[in-house]
């Protein structure tokens, strides 16, 4: 699955879109989508909604995920033995009131095809739209968010995460094949060649 969702067409195509605006060397990561990250945040609920906003779709959102668990809880019950919570949801958002990560995290919710791209002094998030899709036949790549130094964000690849200057935290999710992929660009001490090694390991 992660093969088919992480197609190289796509890649390149975000590969070059920021080497064009950076002049540097990249690496681009998808990220998850089907992972919601649970937000951790003053003024926003746990999804990462906005408290105090939309209150009537959250009202039938709320219903409808009862009913949705409950009937999940039953089938588990039958057939696991068991029962849990299906709407958990993993905290990967942390920080302040008005935390600096929430202008790229809100942008990340548009995304169909997330891609997460980082330079040496730069960080995007980039959208292909859905890669399910033949690349022959989808839209060009389209930046929703950036920073580049002096306003570029800490990014740690070896524990997947992006701090801000104010203390906000976002731990991203990525495919499990790209962390294969992402084995390419470490150098002793998890340090960061950039350029990559050709033929160290699967795409």
């Amino acid at each position: 699955m992660d093969r088919i969702l992480v197609r190289p067409e796509f890649r390149e195509s975000v590969e070059q879109l920021m080497r064009g605006q950076w002049r540097e060397p990249v690496i681009a990561l998808r990220l998850d989508e089907n992972c919601d990250p649970g937000f951790d945040v003053p003024g926003r609920r746990l999804d990462g909604t906005v408290k105090g906003k939309r209150l009537v779709r959250r009202f039938f959102w709320n219903i409808a995920r009862g009913m949705a668990g409950l009937v999940i809880n039953v089938f588990m019950l039958f057939t696991a033995g068991g029962v849990g919570n299906p709407f958990r949801r993993e905290i990967r958002v942390t920080g302040p009131a008005d935390a600096m990560a929430l202008d790229l995290l809100d942008k990340l919710r548009r995304a169909k095809g997330p891609w997460l791209v980082c330079s040496p002094s730069s960080l995007a998030v980039v959208d292909t739209g859905s890669t399910y899709m033949d690349p022959a036949d989808a839209e060009p790549p389209r930046i929703l968010w950036q920073a580049r130094e002096p306003q570029c964000p800490e990014i740690n690849l070896r524990t997947h995460a992006i701090t801000w200057p104010d203390g906000s935290k976002f731990k991203f999710p990525l495919y499990r094949s790209e962390g294969q992929h992402l084995q390419k660009y470490y150098g002793p001490s998890y340090t960061i060649d950039w350029h990559g090694r050709s033929g160290s390991g699967p795409e």
